[in-house]
């Protein structure tokens, strides 16, 4: 009973630890300049600038082609410093270890590598315990990832090197603090409980010195959970009301999240003692929940409104524009035609009614083929529109699936497989095999639903953009029968919905390159020319003949040209038999929305 108690509450304080690590861990680069940056260059400062901003992809790219240059070596510090947090805020452990691993190698000989000049700019401590405590976060992030112990070991190690770092300055404490925080997390998932809570005493000390009530009140859950996992219930129950009367008048977005978990680890200290109050508790952790995604839903509704009102004066005032063209063109037209009326009752008065007969059927005629021409246009166009819609409205749906799988279901196959965890301790003697299938069950489809999700919308194109996706697609599509290459130019970060469509589009191509050329070679080309995207595909495959394209049968080119039409692009396919084909799509660019502030 009491190792079914143990498993449910570890559960429990895994997902907790992991928040802390994820939300605690992470820092504002410029803390540590004073106010003189005479002898950093503009490049870094920018690349600095757009990492505060959260502008990741410039902020990487800039800082790497800094660093290739001749730097001074505070500058070199600071760069490999920059690009490693960078990584390791987009959760790319491996490439944020390397450069972290280059910051630290500056400090094995402690104080001899800085002279006088360099050493007023930051402060030597703080990047190193920093760089410490975050190479030690991402071999933990890895030992889950990999399920690698090995990386745990090595991120206790790390942890336990900020603790060497001799120090009293307040930014340099608090990251102690945070180390001791994650060695008490390792300690009590190994149920070393004596020393988890040594570690987590030793994190709440520095914290109550400084003052941060509500990271005291983390600190606070986590002894309390480590008496929980001992079974002392009573020491744990008081702490846990301790840490809620530590941040009770706080109401930051922080301390309600904080509060939010005492109250739903404290609900279940309670259950298992038996307290009625357990429930009270519960709901009290729900509720903060739900005010927390009203708050973020309504924030969500404010900037469609606001968006909505925007596009409601644009459309007016381009209303009132075409109105006015098409008045002065009825204008012109008029004159034109009472002028050409003129003249040719002038010049062919003498033969007036037989030209005017004449006039009478060529009007005719043209009115019958213009009128045809109109009705074919417009046939035309609306078949466009309804395949472009229809082409929207699936990205639309699929972007929305995802999320809903992500956001909801995951969230709700997660809420069930704890509700089974906790059902493990209603049984006296040995847990039915069925609650162990079920669990096995919802593991399971908790990994399909994510990894539907990915296939639905490309996580790579939302985080990072066209220029990573499409060499993310490149990478998963090649393999020994064809090798598909990339050569992306100077592109940025675009219109979400422009992207999707420009992604969709490149994977369509790459889709009939793959069933139908028969190529052992393509390569795709992106770059951003004149304010415009150009986009080329090519191969080395057998190719097809351009005169029956209009066909078009198989190849998926009517739902393409039909939204290179829509988005007023350019489409041009050069293609012989056995010589391979050339696709060229020049389009016109939907810039990134501004955040509007509320």
């Amino acid at each position: 009973m009491k190792e079914k108690l143990l498993l449910l509450s570890l559960c429990i304080l895994i997902s907790f630890y992991c928040y802390k690590i994820k939300g605690e861990a992470v820092f504002n680069t410029a803390s540590f300049f004073v106010q003189k940056k005479d002898s950093l260059s503009n490049e870094y400062t920018k690349a600095l600038s757009l990492y505060e901003k959260k502008d990741y992809v410039k902020s990487l790219r800039l800082a790497l082609k800094t660093l290739e240059k001749n730097n001074s070596l505070n500058e070199t510090i600071l760069l490999n410093y920059l690009i490693a947090n960078i990584y390791f805020d987009t959760k790319s452990n491996y490439n944020a270890l390397k450069f972290y691993r280059n910051t630290l190698k500056f400090f094995k000989k402690e104080g001899n590598f800085l002279d006088e000049k360099v050493k007023y700019l930051f402060d030597e401590n703080y990047i190193k315990s920093e760089s410490l405590l975050k190479y030690g976060n991402s071999f933990y992030r890895l030992s889950f990832l990999e399920k690698n112990e090995s990386f745990r070991d090595s991120a206790l190690y790390y942890y336990k090197q900020v603790d060497k770092i001799n120090t009293f300055n307040k930014k340099n404490l608090e990251v102690k603090s945070k180390a001791y925080n994650n060695i008490s997390g390792i300690y009590m998932n190994d149920s070393i409980y004596d020393k988890a809570k040594d570690f987590a005493l030793k994190s709440i000390k520095i914290y109550k010195k400084l003052n941060k009530r509500v990271k005291e009140a983390g600190s606070l859950s986590n002894l309390s959970s480590i008496y929980l996992l001992e079974g002392n219930y009573n020491d744990a129950q008081a702490t846990y009301f301790q840490a809620i009367d530590l941040i009770r008048n706080i109401n930051t977005k922080e301390a309600l999240k904080v509060r939010e978990k005492l109250y739903y680890n404290l609900a279940y200290n309670l259950y298992i003692l038996k307290d009625y109050k357990a429930y009270d508790y519960q709901e009290l952790s729900y509720n903060i929940k739900d005010s927390l995604r009203d708050k973020e839903l309504r924030k969500m509704i404010a900037d469609v409104n606001a968006r909505h009102n925007f596009d409601v004066k644009k459309n007016l005032l381009l209303k009132e524009e075409e109105n006015k063209r098409l008045k002065d063109q009825r204008i012109f037209l008029v004159v034109g035609i009472i002028s050409f009326v003129i003249i040719l009752s002038l010049l062919f008065w003498l033969n007036y009614y037989k030209l005017k007969q004449k006039n009478l059927g060529l009007q005719l005629s043209q009115s019958e083929l213009i009128q045809n021409q109109n009705i074919e246009k417009i046939r035309s166009e609306s078949q466009v529109r309804i395949l472009n819609a229809t082409i929207d409205g699936k990205e639309s749906e699929r972007k929305q699936i995802a999320e809903t799988l992500h956001d909801s279901v995951s969230a709700l196959l997660s809420s069930a497989n704890l509700h089974l965890q906790a059902t493990r301790t209603q049984f006296n003697g040995k847990t039915p095999i069925e609650i162990d299938k079920t669990q096995e069950i919802i593991t399971e489809a908790s990994q399909k639903i994510r990894d539907l999700s990915h296939t639905l919308v490309s996580s790579v194109l939302l985080k990072f953009g066209l220029k990573f996706a499409i060499k993310d697609m490149a990478d998963k599509y090649s393999n020994s029968q064809i090798n598909i290459e990339t050569n992306i130019g100077e592109t940025r970060r675009y219109h979400q919905n422009f992207e999707i469509k420009v992604y969709n589009i490149t994977q369509e191509f790459v889709n009939n390159i793959l069933k139908h050329s028969k190529a052992k070679n393509a390569m795709i080309k992106l770059d951003e020319i004149n304010g415009k995207l150009s986009l080329s595909i090519s191969d080395d495959g057998i190719g097809f003949d351009k005169t029956l394209i209009t066909n078009k049968d198989g190849l998926g080119l009517n739902q393409i040209e039909a939204r290179i039409q829509m988005m007023y692009g350019e489409f041009r396919i050069e293609s012989s038999k056995k010589i391979g084909t050339v696709i060229k799509v020049v389009l016109p660019i939907l810039e990134k929305e501004e955040a509007i502030l509320v």
